[in-house]
């Protein structure tokens, strides 16, 4: 059905969508066992394309050499929030303390945070050979070119971004950004992949008409990124607990009003869903790729839940910490998907 050459990118661009979501879940590793200044410099390890495995290993006098870098990359940082007229983040940014200390050497938070960017460089290749395997499409859908392409800039500056995380010490807002960022990446890769494969294969967007099916679809997905970004804060809230030496008991009870914002969006994500999945499964076959992503984000959802309650009940435990990022990337990767199959077909 598909040329080589087309078959060549929607394969390419598959496997890239499936690297973007195993670097999530190894940041969300990296974040749940505290890991992230596991190497304290950046693209290197301690300076070294391999990272030590003992303290033996290090490099003398590393610690004032690392925080020296840190403080110059961190005031460049600052001029330029400053430009875009954040001066009091970057004023915070200039005279925060916690920049200047650093973690004693811990050998398996180094080789975690070090796989961890072993996974995001094999991302990188991936969306740059799906950058390059696109040019097949510079005639028939430029569109196809022009986002792939645009991904391989937007994940440079998520590098970049990988890099100020270091250098600020896991400052949260910024963990944040790069979050996002991340679904942002997603989000590019998993369009191109529609594109490509329903440039041929219009079967797939044969379907009934419903007024409303997707738009009930882009809502339920605006939902899930508020909700995101909520969950974002919710965490931001709990590494200050963390840093403050709240017990894990007390964080849930301590965090305030965006948890419980974060935990009313979850029961409208759960309606929003079961509502979108009985509608699709009523007016699509069994058979159909709607279908089937309407069963995935139904149990997605439902894992959600699931990993949610654990974290209120059980003193948010650290695999359900990550469980619950992933789960969520997937399930917004598994949404923004089935949103684009209820395009109509156009005759």
């Amino acid at each position: 059905m598909y040329p080589a050459g087309e078959k060549r990118f929607i394969n390419v661009n598959r496997i890239t969508i499936i690297t973007l979501f195993l670097v999530i879940l190894a940041g969300g590793v990296v974040r749940s066992t505290g890991s992230g200044m596991g190497c304290p410099d950046w693209p290197k390890c301690f300076n070294q394309i391999v990272p030590p495995t003992d303290v033996s290993q290090l490099p003398e006098g590393y610690e004032e050499h690392y925080i020296e870098g840190r403080v110059k990359k961190n005031q460049r940082f600052a001029k330029m929030i400053d430009f875009f007229g954040y001066a009091e983040m970057a004023d915070k940014i200039r005279h925060d303390e916690s920049i200047l200390q650093h973690e004693e050497f811990n050998a398996a938070k180094t080789w975690t945070e070090y796989i961890n960017r072993l996974v995001g460089v094999l991302a990188g290749f991936a969306l740059l050979f799906t950058a390059v395997f696109s040019f097949i499409y510079i005639k028939s859908k430029p569109s196809i070119v022009v986002w792939s392409v645009l991904n391989v800039f937007l994940v440079i500056i998520q590098a970049w971004l990988g890099s100020i995380v270091v250098s600020t010490n896991l400052m949260p807002w910024i963990i944040t950004v790069h979050m996002l960022l991340a679904l942002i990446i997603v989000a590019v890769s998993i369009y191109t992949f529609y594109v490509a494969t329903t440039l041929r294969n219009k079967q797939i967007l044969i379907n009934y008409s419903f007024p409303g099916l997707k738009a009930l679809a882009i809502v339920s997905l605006i939902i899930t990124l508020i909700q995101v970004v909520y969950g974002t804060e919710v965490r931001e809230i709990i590494d200050h607990l963390n840093s403050d030496g709240i017990p894990r008991t007390r964080w849930i009870d301590s965090i305030g009003v965006n948890y419980n914002i974060h935990r009313i969006l979850a029961y409208v994500t759960l309606l929003l869903t079961g509502l979108l999945f009985f509608l699709v499964k009523s007016r699509f076959s069994k058979s159909s790729i709607q279908s089937q992503y309407a069963w995935i984000i139904l149990i997605l959802v439902l894992i959600q839940m699931l990993s949610g309650i654990i974290l209120a009940r059980f003193a948010v435990p650290a695999f359900a910490q990550t469980t619950h990022l992933v789960i969520a990337s997937l399930f917004f990767g598994a949404q923004y998907y089935l949103m684009l199959l209820m395009t109509k077909l156009k005759r």
